[in-house]
């Protein structure tokens, strides 16, 4: 908990949570992704779609899921289809709006890795991959990624390019949001207690700054008690 009364992590999910229209069909992932997502439809986005990877169209899962998997999507939803259909339905077909996606690094034009760390044929570290996330980037109109800020993840070059970034519109990071100006990330506004030099400090680019860079909004107290009623599976 930080001294503002709210984490970095619940800043993050309540940035993005702002971020979903009432009535948006929205790709989401496990983790941040899904309790932004969950946060929003529980309170100014009540008919926000929640599409998850594995099939689930409109689920409203009462506990935040573990995986894709978990049977309570599927209990939950309008609908249950095939992963091939909604790829091929779904997303090629131009009916999600908004998705998110995270990765182990982002380059200044917001392209993604989530496949190695260091050479490819001989990496440090041999990550999860691209999943179904090449596609996503270029399935949707609006790419919004959530990831925690640091010179290992924002890097100057990407080990390996898993997803392009020209459809990321918002980077949502715990110091602060960036989002693309003439094709390169700019930092356009601060977490409450950040300041300007903690972003750059942290970007392994030089960062460029918008003319204006201001301050995000802190949480609500009804948007804590929301989010903080969002109980994921498996927690006490």
């Amino acid at each position: 908990m930080s001294t503002n009364g709210f984490t970095a992590d619940e800043m993050m999910a309540v940035e993005a949570a702002r971020r979903l229209r009432d009535g948006t069909v929205c790709f989401v992932g496990i983790g941040l992704p899904s309790l932004a997502a969950n946060l929003a439809r529980h309170t100014h986005a009540p008919n926000c779609v929640l599409i998850y990877e594995s099939g689930t169209i409109g689920a409203k899962p009462v506990e935040l899921p573990l995986s894709i998997g978990d049977g309570e999507l599927a209990e939950t939803a309008d609908a249950v289809v095939s992963v091939p259909e909604v790829f091929a339905y779904w997303l090629q077909g131009r009916r999600i709006d908004v998705s998110f996606l995270g990765a182990a690094q982002i380059d200044r034009h917001g392209n993604l890795n989530s496949t190695v760390i260091g050479s490819y044929d001989a990496p440090k570290v041999r990550l999860p991959g691209g999943g179904g996330a090449p596609e996503i980037a270029l399935g949707v109109d609006e790419v919004f990624v959530m990831l925690r800020h640091s010179p290992r993840a924002f890097v100057e070059e990407l080990d390996f390019t898993t997803s392009v970034g020209d459809n990321v519109q918002t980077v949502i990071t715990d110091l602060g949001i960036l989002e693309p100006r003439d094709g390169e990330l700019t930092l356009v506004a601060t977490h409450p207690g950040v300041a300007v030099e903690d972003v750059t400090g942290a970007t392994g680019w030089q960062l460029r700054l918008a003319d204006e860079v201001h301050e995000t909004i802190p949480p609500t107290p009804d948007e804590l008690t929301a989010l903080r009623a969002l109980r994921t599976k498996g927690q006490d």
